[in-house]
């Protein structure tokens, strides 16, 4: 067991406990239910605040998909959720490690010592590291996506946002068994299924599991082969245990395990004014099907861990606890520069490797369901412990062979020991009006070594250093508000809402000075107001709102050089709008829009004497939307036939601080769409999809690199059937 748990697994056997979470009765409603014969918006439930609501009745920002969206829509990982969703964003470098982004908040640091600003939860539990978030969206109730700072119920550096992803739970009522297939160009196969059996009147088992492949999206044309391959097999198992109506117990095991070649790098073109511009050979008319790499690299992420936990009901309360383990092994290596020998002057591959052991325990204590004064206390605790090695190789000029005379090595190791405290409440003062608070106390203490002592040459440093360092650093978070209904189905609601971000040190530092000296935590504080509302007999639901979020210290990335670093913004400001609305005019007919506006600035930013303040944060567009037409009819037969359009635009981002021009990603637009099939019975169901039917052409990271500049590209058009049968 990892130094610094044996509190967390033994207080879980004894409590063994988990927080029971309402299903999304909308969304996972399995498609052969009965049409309803009254078009209406239906509710949707959700534990955005640690405790069973509907969606309308939530006093925050967020989007929720359910569980049928996820199985028709095809939403699989972090990527088809942040495409769907506006205030989402993320950063594939590599793929293997999303870095989402809520409203131009998120953390690009991948170092030992490095934390997410906008974290993902998977059934409560929080993913400290970017390989960690390997969530496969098979048997899955819903995902939810909170925006703003979150720092009083949700742990851990929740600044910018969060993304919780909630798994399908073990049910008494019955056995349910369901196992889909699919194939697809690039030859994609996949096959994902779960069988849910009762094995008495107390205990019950889920088990879940997936395989996912397909062939390279993209081919090398120096190899003469393909990349950007996918072989991913996922496995869960919960075993409920609920003796009476007062007690529920869960454990579950989950692991993933991914194999595939590196991404694709292109070399799409160079900084004129670099001196060194002339060493790169960009492709003449960039094309995102092709590559020109000397090696194919490759991810391996292997990821596991146990789940423990009880929701145990008392004459006045509720004692919950929630306990994890995780082990995660990550090794990454590819072609840094796009190109081979008979196209660049350099040769550029890169090496990274993560080994983290990390658990949490939390404890709450919350008041009995339909309490007028509803409340909830509790503390939180959280170990990680992280060995990666970050390698940068590099010849000049290129051998045939790849000898790499000179090779940059840090060997980082860090301890994270986070403790946290809280409270929040809500209290109905009228049938009407509720008012709201919380606060949380949290405590981060990092101790990190790290060294460039092995490294043949120095290509990021400026000096060898090994360096041991440690820091501390704690914050009290809150927020406030109230909410009142206009009408009965017509909320208005504002809220002040802080969040905190833990201190850290530099991965790849130019000095021992450097890698000893720990950057600021950032910290936000967010105002917002909003509706939420449902109007004509609720065929129509509206929520918009309105937000501001000021930033102090906020933690910004740039490469300069070889070397990326890691600074303090003086402050930054985020304002704007968000829309989720959803009309159903007549039976079987709904139409979903959804639009985020945001202007997200740096203030006052200083780097190196250069001024940036006034510049737009990174993977930050200002203008996201998406149209979702769908239509459903039952035929004669009971069978019932659907379809639906999903079409997401989102405009430009800056992929640097500095705004550069060349630094850009262009607007983009997907259309995905599918058609659905369902037997009478609703035993049998059969769809045609589509995703990028337009074949849309668009760069999910790009950076300047010694005068080169390159680029990834996110995934081509593809397409598919699926046949799925429910028992």
């Amino acid at each position: 067991m990892m130094k610094g748990l044996p509190a967390i697994i033994p207080l879980g056997l004894t409590l063994v406990a988990t927080t029971a979470v309402a299903q999304t009765v909308s969304s996972s409603t399995a498609a052969s239910a009965p049409v309803q014969e009254t078009a209406s918006v239906d509710d949707i439930l959700v534990t955005a605040q640690r405790r069973s609501q509907s969606l309308q009745e939530v006093p925050i920002t967020m989007n929720v998909m359910g569980a049928q969206e996820i199985e028709q829509a095809r939403i699989v990982q972090v990527t088809d959720v942040a495409n769907r969703t506006v205030g989402l964003n993320f950063d594939a470098f590599p793929a293997s490690q999303p870095r989402p982004a809520i409203r131009g908040i998120g953390s690009s640091d991948r170092g030992a010592a490095g934390d997410p600003s906008t974290a993902v939860f998977i059934d409560e539990v929080y993913m400290g590291r970017p390989a960690a978030v390997a969530f496969d969206a098979f048997d899955v109730a819903r995902i939810e996506v909170l925006k703003g700072p979150q720092g009083t119920l949700w742990g851990k550096n929740v600044v910018g946002g969060a993304i919780h992803v909630v798994n399908q739970r073990p049910s008494l009522s019955g056995f349910d068994a369901s196992v889909a297939a699919t194939y697809g160009n690039y030859n994609k196969f996949d096959v994902a299924g779960f069988v849910n059996a009762p094995l008495s009147d107390t205990l019950a088992l889920r088990v879940s599991a997936s395989s996912r492949t397909h062939d390279g999206f993209v081919r090398n044309t120096y190899l003469n082969n393909r990349v950007e391959d996918q072989d991913t097999k996922s496995l869960r198992a919960q075993l409920l245990f609920r003796p009476d109506d007062r007690l529920t117990v869960v454990l579950g095991i989950d692991g993933t395990r991914d194999r595939a070649t590196a991404q694709a790098r292109h070399t799409i073109g160079v900084d004129p004014a670099s001196s060194t511009a002339a060493v790169w050979r960009p492709t003449i008319d960039p094309d995102h099907k092709t590559t020109r790499m000397d090696t194919n690299g490759y991810d391996k992420r292997d990821t596991y861990g146990v789940r423990l936990g009880v929701d145990w009901t008392f004459d006045h309360f509720v004692l919950s606890s929630i306990s994890s383990w995780r082990k995660l092994d990550y090794t990454s290596f590819g072609d840094g520069d796009g190109g081979n020998p008979t196209t660049n002057a350099l040769n550029i591959r890169g090496n990274q490797i993560d080994q983290t052991t990390f658990g949490s325990q939390e404890v709450r204590l919350s008041a009995l369901p339909g309490s007028r004064f509803s409340w909830v206390l509790g503390g939180y605790y959280y170990h990680a412990d992280t060995e990666r090695t970050d390698i940068f190789a590099l010849d000049s000029p290129p051998q045939p062979k790849g000898t790499f005379g000179a090779i940059d090595r840090y060997d980082q190791k860090n301890v994270t020991d986070s403790y946290a405290a809280f409270a929040d409440a809500t209290y109905a003062v009228t049938d009407r009006l509720n008012v709201f608070g919380g606060v949380r106390y949290s405590k981060d203490k990092k101790d990190y070594d790290v060294s460039n002592a092995a490294s043949t040459a120095l290509l990021r440093a400026r000096e060898r250093f090994t360096i041991s360092a440690s820091d501390s650093w704690g914050e009290v978070t809150y927020r406030l508000g109230g909410d009142y209904k206009l009408a009965e189905r017509v909320m208005a609601y504002g809220v002040i809402s802080s969040g905190f971000k833990s201190g850290g040190f530099q991965d790849t530092a130019t000095t021992g000075v450097s890698a000893a000296t720990p950057f600021s935590p950032e910290t936000a504080t967010n105002y917002e107001v909003g509706l939420k509302a449902e109007f004509f007999n609720r065929t129509l639901l509206f929520n918009p709102s309105l937000f501001w979020t000021d930033y102090t210290d906020l933690q910004v990335r740039r490469t300069v050089g070889f070397d990326t670093i890691t600074t303090n913004a003086g402050s930054a400001r985020i304002k704007g709008f968000e829309l989720t609305s959803r009309w159903e005019p007549v039976e079987g007919l709904s139409l979903g829009v959804a639009y985020a506006y945001n202007d997200a600035r740096f203030r006052n930013l200083v780097e190196d004497g250069q001024d940036f303040s006034g510049n737009r944060l990174t993977r930050n567009p200002k203008n996201k939307w998406t149209v979702s037409p769908a239509y459903e009819r039952r035929l004669g037969s009971g069978a019932v036939v659907s379809g639906a359009v999903d079409i997401q635009y989102e405009s430009f981002i800056f992929d640097d601080i500095d705004n550069n021009a060349l630094n850009v990603r262009p607007a983009k637009t997907l259309v995905d769409a599918r058609l659905v099939f369902t037997s009478p019975d609703g035993h049998w169901e059969a769809s045609l999809w589509g995703k990028n039917l337009g074949d849309e052409v668009y760069i999910t990271h790009q950076y300047i690199l010694t005068g080169g500049q390159f680029a990834f590209y996110g995934e081509p058009r593809t397409f598919g059937a699926t046949v799925r049968w429910r028992y």
